[in-house]
């Protein structure tokens, strides 16, 4: 996941740059009064989002398998703490009725 993350910053901040240059070239609109950094902000977010859509598809499957496959880990260890107390408290129960 830390490397989905850092390239997909790496995808926004090359698009902030691009839209920086497009800004103060003329290019692109400013944004009104002082709005202008906050503008571009929200254009290099609007642009970066369906790039690295496409571009990081293949690195965020990876990471979501695993994601999944930690998860699948987690409940497998939970099922088997339960399993191991349900022993122990029938355990428990036996002895008490016994005596």
């Amino acid at each position: 996941m830390l490397r989905y993350t850092l390239m997909r910053l790496g995808v926004f901040v090359g698009c902030f740059v691009v839209v920086w240059g497009a800004v103060y070239s003329g290019i692109a609109p400013r944004g009104l009064g002082n709005s202008n950094g906050l503008w571009v902000v929200l254009l290099a977010l609007l642009i970066s989002a369906p790039i690295s859509f496409v571009v990081l598809r293949k690195e965020r499957d990876r990471a979501s398998v695993q994601v999944a496959q930690r998860v699948d880990r987690m409940k497998a260890n939970l099922d088997a703490n339960r399993s191991q107390e349900d022993v122990a408290d029938d355990g428990a129960r036996t002895q008490g009725q016994t005596s």
